[in-house]
């Protein structure tokens, strides 16, 4: 798929730390509990640490107790693309920016959180930029 932002992996590398990197352009996976933003409750948005697109609100963030960032929503669901993932030997779905192709993480349903959407959208906190909002 072609993405509005397309750059080379030594561009990718240029502005990126090598975990940053590794999470969002090789699809890795941060350490559970590493990221402040899992429970960070700054109201803001949180954007794609890659390209900056706006990808969530923090009034869509919950606690799921999971070890990284989760919300029940994206800002629009053209801000994500999601992708059937078979590996690791289970179905999941990957959550990719629809601007850039950067791996975020993966969306879980039916697990009984109460939001309204019944999702977890569980997202890589080094893929993420918290935007505070003003005031």
């Amino acid at each position: 798929m072609a993405y509005e932002v397309e750059k080379t992996e030594d561009e990718w590398r240029a502005v990126l730390t090598p975990t940053e990197f590794h999470v969002l352009r090789e699809a890795g996976t941060e350490r559970p509990f590493s990221s402040s933003y899992e429970t960070d409750e700054t109201p803001g948005v949180y954007a794609c640490r890659a390209c900056g697109t706006e990808l969530f609100r923090s009034d869509t963030k919950f606690d799921a107790h999971c070890g990284w960032p989760a919300f029940w929503s994206p800002l629009a669901g053209d801000k994500v693309e999601l992708i059937e993932d078979s590996s690791l030997g289970m179905r999941r779905t990957e959550v990719r920016c629809a601007h850039c192709g950067s791996h975020l993480g993966h969306v879980f349903e039916g697990e009984g959180f109460p939001t309204p959407t019944d999702q977890r959208y569980c997202i890589n906190g080094v893929s993420l930029t918290l935007v505070p909002d003003a005031g």
